[in-house]
């Protein structure tokens, strides 16, 4: 197995112009991701990207799948350059790093059949002969449990949402990529839906050998589905480790504040935790958290503060660790 990384951002930066319009110069810039550095190992595992809206995470998934080109900052993948490896070998890539969006209505064309993505990857990768192609698509529906005869020939609009994520998890295995960036992947399907479907990707790694980056605001879902978990806060890393110690022995304020988040299903208890409005994030000289930490001192206003790494395999930005 190679020593180097399967996927490692190094501080990776991607600002935005925002307003403008009708011939307007845009003068405000938005950096969505500030900096960000982490890396995903050779070895098949499931991290977390968490964080809440706007927190940067589909902006780190759509630079990993090339969709806009960082600022500053580089992506490698297994040691070469993301967007090098797109100019040159763009179908190799594009094979081995596979998206699953969020919204399973918007990534099917109404007016074709739900079996085409399926057959149109096939054919473009050369993952099967044209003879071959439909037995291929039927055996990637029944291995993540759709029957095909209810399933082939239909159209979008005639399966549930649940079926259509699931199919994309069958075009996931007929690829067999070495790595799924999955972007909320259940957040529109039926809570019934959600453990088959995080189930899979679980199966998937330890069957097929399929790393994914899981993006997600929900850390019941992270400590569920995933090995590792990176907690982002306003563009920036503030927090890494194992997804148990991060969920039951968060370091930083900011992740504390999410786990205190989590309700926990108890009709006799009210809940009694005042977390406060959200300010509108500040910190570009200090950390991004200090307006709405509880523990924050002047330091913290002025100071940016590295990830650093702590006993335990863990890294976190805060002066207090």
């Amino acid at each position: 197995m190679s020593e180097k990384p399967l996927l490692a951002a190094q501080n990776l930066t991607r600002v935005f112009k925002i307003g403008g319009g009708l011939g307007l110069i845009s003068r405000k810039l938005i950096k969505a991701v500030d900096d960000v550095s982490f890396v995903l190992p050779n070895e098949p595992k499931i991290t977390a990207l968490v964080g809440e809206s706007g927190s940067g995470k589909t902006t780190i998934a759509r630079l990993i799948l090339g969709l806009v080109e960082p600022t500053s900052g580089e992506l490698l993948y297994n040691g070469m350059n993301v967007q090098s490896i797109l100019r040159k070998d763009w179908r190799t890539y594009r094979r081995e790093v596979q998206a699953i969006f969020q919204d399973p209505y918007g990534i099917y064309n109404p007016f074709y059949k739900v079996e085409r993505p399926l057959k149109i990857v096939a054919r473009r990768l050369a993952l099967a002969s044209k003879k071959e192609v439909d037995s291929l698509v039927v055996e990637a529906l029944e291995a993540i449990g759709l029957r095909p005869e209810d399933i082939l020939g239909r159209y979008p609009h005639q399966l549930s949402g649940g079926e259509r994520q699931r199919i994309m998890l069958a075009r996931i295995l007929l690829v067999k990529p070495r790595l799924v960036i999955a972007d909320e992947p259940v957040s529109m399907i039926d809570v019934s839906l959600r453990a088959i479907f995080s189930g899979t990707l679980r199966e998937f790694k330890e069957k097929h050998n399929i790393s994914c980056l899981y993006i997600t605001h929900d850390l019941n879902i992270a400590y569920y589905v995933c090995d590792r978990i990176i907690v982002l806060c306003g563009g920036r890393v503030i927090e890494e480790g194992d997804a148990e110690s991060v969920v039951r022995d968060p370091l930083h304020p900011y992740t504390q504040f999410l786990v205190d988040s989590i309700p926990i299903p108890n009709p006799y208890k009210r809940w009694d935790k005042e977390l406060g409005e959200l300010a509108e994030l500040k910190g570009e000289h200090g950390c991004i958290f200090y307006e709405r930490c509880p523990h924050a001192t002047d330091t913290c206003s002025k100071e940016r503060v590295p990830l650093k790494e702590v006993e335990g395999n863990r890294k976190v930005a805060c002066h207090r660790c």
